[in-house]
């Protein structure tokens, strides 16, 4: 049993969300904290709490991280973060410090990239993109079977790459950003300005969430266009409409054959995934003459980077204790048997 459970961690710009994940990708228990964005020491305090937590009632045997910045490619050091006090934390060492047991880390992006690979709406699929649209714009990439991070480790970051030329500051500390057109924030910033200016929409949105500004966000934005308020539905489509520019620029560069879209702005399904198909269908090069990607929504939910951080480090793991001494013959056999052509049942975490 042990063998087949690790913990999952999701670092996010406002939460921690944690679970113990099985093998077959089902959660087994959950926690959730908000996030200490500017104090690194107490985001590994909060981790280690949890990990505690968990461990009073699960054997697990590995811990997995999904953090919100770019990884370095030996998946320990969190080199940057736009949202995040991180600027070259040694992430994975300091939790492996507090709580004792093997720990891999990676950007969340690739973590729930890789969940709905193995899980979810990507299986079967020899090679994926993923999306995520929270507060900015994360990225995955899957090609045959193994997650593609590049050489520095920090592929898939989609959400910076320049679309609109001295465009919106970012975070990042470029202008013009993707996840400045195209992300929660978009939404969110398009409400709170409709309740400053005091528009009839604005009244509605801030009655909605019973006069706390703070409240009134881009879920509440996507709850009123699910009810068919105008507003709501052209603010969704707009940002759907950029989604589908930038991944035709993503297609330009990878040609995958599908686009999983993911995270808390997928959860408007094809209010926001109907314009971002049409957009894309207009922007792609070459169209009317080669093949188009599918754009498809995430199955697995907010979920999705614990899950996927958990099982990328419970098959790290595994593997190396069956790499350590005395355990060589059985990692030749795996290795023999575990690979059939393009789509692997018993894939590899690492590069």
């Amino acid at each position: 049993m042990a063998d087949r459970l690790a913990i999952g961690i999701d670092i996010g710009g406002t939460k921690i969300a944690a679970g113990v994940v099985d093998e077959d990708g089902r959660l087994l228990a959950q926690s959730r904290r908000e996030t200490p964005t500017t104090d690194p020491v107490a985001m590994v305090d909060a981790i280690a709490e949890i990990t505690a937590e968990f461990r009073e009632d699960w054997p697990v045997r590995a811990l997995g991280v999904g953090a919100a910045g770019y990884v370095d490619a030996s998946q320990s050091t969190v080199v940057f973060s736009p949202h995040l006090a991180w600027r070259h934390e040694p992430l994975r060492d300091a939790i492996a410090r507090r709580t004792r047991l093997p720990v891999l880390v990676d950007n969340d992006a690739n973590a729930s990239g890789w969940a709905e690979w193995r899980f979810g709406a990507a299986q079967n699929e020899a090679d994926l993109v993923m999306v995520t649209l929270g507060t900015g714009i994360g990225g995955a990439i899957v090609i045959d079977g193994q997650p593609y991070r590049g050489h520095f480790g920090i592929a898939g970051e989609f959400g910076h790459m320049q679309v609109v030329p001295d465009g919106r500051p970012c975070e990042c500390g470029n202008s013009g950003c993707w996840e400045q057109y195209a992300s929660g924030r978009v939404l969110q910033r398009r409400a709170q300005a409709a309740v400053e200016e005091g528009t009839s929409f604005g009244a509605a949105l801030l009655a909605a969430a019973d006069g706390n500004r703070a409240r009134v966000d881009g879920t509440l934005v996507g709850r009123f266009a699910a009810q068919g308020e105008e507003e709501a539905v052209a603010w969704l489509t707009e940002v759907g409409d950029w989604l589908g520019v930038g991944l035709a620029n993503v297609a330009a560069a990878l040609d995958p054959g599908v686009f999983v879209v993911g995270g808390g702005v997928s959860a408007n399904g094809d209010l926001l995934l109907g314009p971002a198909r049409a957009a894309f269908g207009r922007s792609l090069t070459g169209r009317g003459y080669r093949a188009e990607a599918r754009i498809v929504g995430a199955h697995l939910g907010p979920e999705a980077g614990l899950i996927g951080a958990a099982d990328m480090a419970r098959i790290t793991a595994r593997r190396r204790r069956l790499a350590s001494p005395g355990a060589r013959v059985r990692v030749r056999g795996a290795a023999r048997t575990a690979r059939p052509p393009r789509r692997s049942r018993r894939p590899s975490a690492e590069q």
